[in-house]
């Protein structure tokens, strides 16, 4: 057998058992995850070793990239939930926009955050916030957190300063407040198409937050929103400001580090400012303002042992997130992501689906949608710049294509699936893979479109 043949079959057997043992045995999807991952090494040619050296690296560098953020992230969230700053925040946020409007709120709010952080992060951030109006209005966590996450999703994979959409633009030598513009643009229909799908699902996923604020309860009929305002009001509550400003400290921290990071400016005084406005280093920031103007008036013990409460919630997200990292890095480190898309780049499409396919095709097999996105511009932007097509636009389709069915081996499906409390594999899928694939969908037909005109 040719050493693409091999890749092939340790992709396909490792995929197969990783599926076969999430959904029809016991073994837990973090262990699954990692023996997918081998099982795909090993097959796909690589030596034991390297496998192994694969495995442990690929999910060390996903923990360092995200699992600090988690930590603090849901202690930081524990806290707002405990203080009453997170009802306020829904509480006001209901005020302004009024009921029944509450999942176009999280996708505006999803789709103007995710411009200068990640995905993961933001969503761990703002977890509270869509737990304190599942819980006060009676939506499901599941459509407001699906209407969130594409709000978010949406963004981190069109627009700069977000990296993967900046180094696209960067690999088809456009300009990028076109790329910024143009991604604006073709991102509106994705997140009205996600919000419909959002409160749809909710009803057939009807999940809230128990009393405790841990746990996940499944009523089986939607609780009132009868005199919620009048007994709001009454509530002795932090003002709106000390609720929203640990998060949006942390949010604009993050941002003007992006965008000194854009502009290349890292010299003297920029350096501090990209520091503080690291991820890791903004969330503790958030995290010390709410311990300190929400937990004043509360005793040191009992601040953290509520602050452990949500570190409890981390242990399992940070595992099962890691391993999905090692199955990526596997996956990548096989060489089979580069072979089948160098094949999909010699196919006779029209031009516009090259870098789509290519970016849906590696996002599917390695799982991270920053990587699909450079991998598809880096194969294709030297094959696009000889033909007739608007290089714009191929840039939004290596960006948009990474958008395609999220599932096991991406870091994303276990932090959005898990911080909303979907445990169920087929409500997983349901949660995640397919309003993704929908929105994938949506934007394929928009290019094509967009083609068409331009």
């Amino acid at each position: 057998m040719s050493a693409e043949g091999q890749m092939i079959l340790g992709l396909v057997i490792g995929v197969f058992v990783l599926i076969f043992l999430v959904i029809k045995t016991k073994v837990h999807v973090f262990p699954a995850l990692i023996i997918g991952a081998a099982l795909t090494g090993l097959i796909g040619g690589m030596d034991a070793l390297d496998v192994v050296n694969g495995i442990t690296s690929g999910f060390g560098s996903t923990i360092s990239s995200i699992g600090i953020v988690i930590g603090f992230g849901v202690m930081l969230g524990r806290i707002l939930e405990v203080s009453g700053a997170a009802e306020r925040l829904a509480f006001t946020l209901l005020k302004w926009l009024g009921k029944r409007k509450e999942e176009w709120a999280m996708a505006i709010a999803g789709y103007i955050v995710s411009i200068p952080i990640f995905v993961d992060s933001a969503f761990v951030i703002l977890t509270p916030l869509i737990k304190a109006l599942s819980t006060k209005t009676g939506k499901s966590i599941v459509s407001l957190g699906i209407a969130l996450g594409v709000g978010l999703i949406v963004t981190h994979h069109a627009v700069p300063p977000t990296p993967g959409p900046l180094g696209v633009a960067g690999i088809f030598e456009i300009d990028m407040g076109y790329m910024i513009l143009s991604g604006i643009i073709l991102g509106i229909p994705l997140i009205i198409a996600g919000v419909f799908y959002a409160r749809w699902i909710g009803k057939k996923i009807y999940q809230l937050p128990d009393e405790t604020g841990i746990g996940w309860k499944r009523p089986n009929m939607p609780e009132t929103f009868s005199e919620y305002v009048e007994m709001e009001e009454k509530k002795n509550l932090p003002s709106f400001f000390v609720s929203v400003l640990p998060i949006l400290l942390p949010i604009l921290l993050i941002f003007i580090n992006t965008v000194l990071s854009a502009l290349e400016l890292n010299d003297g005084i920029y350096q501090y400012l990209q520091f503080v406005g690291s991820p890791v280093i903004a969330v503790l920031i958030g995290l010390l303002v709410a311990i300190y103007t929400l937990f004043n008036d509360i005793k040191r013990s009992e601040a953290l042992d509520r602050m452990e409460e949500g570190v409890t919630q981390a242990g399992i997200i940070l595992l099962v997130t890691g391993g999905g990292g090692a199955l990526g890095t596997i996956l990548r480190e096989s060489g089979t992501g580069d072979y089948i898309a160098n094949v999909i780049a010699s196919w006779p499409l029209p031009a516009i689906l090259i870098p789509f396919i290519v970016a849906s095709l590696v996002r599917l097999i390695q799982g991270s949608g920053t990587v699909a996105m450079i991998t598809s511009a880096s194969i294709t932007a030297p094959i696009l710049a000889t033909m007739d097509v608007n290089m714009v636009l191929a840039a939004q389709a290596a960006a948009l294509g990474a958008l395609v069915f999220s599932y096991f081996n991406d870091s994303g499906f276990h932090v959005m699936t898990r911080m909303m409390g979907i445990k169920n594999v087929k409500e997983q899928i349901m949660v995640w893979s397919v309003p993704m694939t929908i929105i994938w969908a949506i934007a394929l037909v928009e290019l094509l479109i967009a083609d068409m005109i331009f």
